[in-house]
């Protein structure tokens, strides 16, 4: 890939809590339409990570360098950052007194002063895609696991976003409602869609990443494309965490 297809670069990250250091000198590149999937064992930095990625977790050191400009440069503005690489937690996240068309236009409409009409036309669109286009009126109550995180999909898709960072979408849902989010996420793939993944679903990782990135003590320890470092894992470590999982 050329230089100009990068859309993010990583540079010696530091990150602690009090005396624990949770990333230690994390360095790794994004190109423009890549799926790159994060796996390692729980406390390891990966969400961590994704949370300095987008601005929500302040850096002890290094930097975080998106579309050629540091995200912790004075002159930028955290916002303007959070409408670039959107973000999508485990919990939905979703108000509980809206409706799910009030939920996603929220931020175009508030943060990105955008046009309603246009903005409600895409929500539409994305709610077609996910299959939940006769939801738009209800309220999150009504909605199951698997569908209250589909909405909160397409609410972070709405924001139009260079990049889309999913933390372990599937945690909080119930095996059954795991397969209809991993199936929402594998489409957006193939649109070409830059994303980076945390996710503890190995055949899920295998079949949308570009590349497998494996976390170990705040560092990378192996990366690869996923035939790769899933078939033949060079270090030590990463054939002990994979030999726990049916892939």
């Amino acid at each position: 890939m050329n230089n100009e297809e990068i859309v993010l670069e990583i540079k010696d990250l530091y990150k602690g809590f009090g005396e624990r250091n949770v990333l230690n000198g994390l360095d790794f590149t994004l190109h423009k339409g890549e799926v790159v999937v994060i796996i390692g064992p729980s406390g390891c930095g990966k969400s961590t990570l994704l949370r300095c990625i987008n601005g929500l977790e302040k850096i002890d050191g290094g930097d975080v360098i998106l579309e050629g400009s540091s995200i912790y440069d004075k002159n930028i503005k955290m916002r303007q950052v959070r409408q670039k690489v959107g973000i999508v937690f485990q919990s939905y996240d979703l108000f509980s007194h809206m409706t799910v068309m009030e939920n996603i236009l929220l931020g175009p409409l508030k943060v990105q002063k955008r046009d309603k009409q246009e903005v409600s036309e895409l929500a539409r669109e994305l709610l077609k895609k996910v299959g939940l286009s006769d939801r738009e009126n209800d309220y999150p109550r009504q909605l199951s696991g698997g569908q209250k995180q589909r909405i909160a999909i397409v609410r972070s898709l709405c924001m139009n976003p260079d990049i889309v960072l999913f933390d372990e979408v599937t945690a909080a849902l119930d095996p059954e409602m795991v397969r209809e989010v991993l199936d929402v996420i594998l489409d957006l793939a193939k649109q070409g869609l830059t994303m980076i993944i945390v996710t503890h679903e190995m055949h899920f990782a295998r079949a949308v990443s570009d590349r497998i990135l494996f976390m170990d003590h705040g560092k990378i320890v192996e990366e690869g494309e996923p035939e790769d470092l899933f078939g033949n894992p060079k270090t030590e470590r990463a054939k002990q965490f994979l030999n726990k999982f049916d892939y």
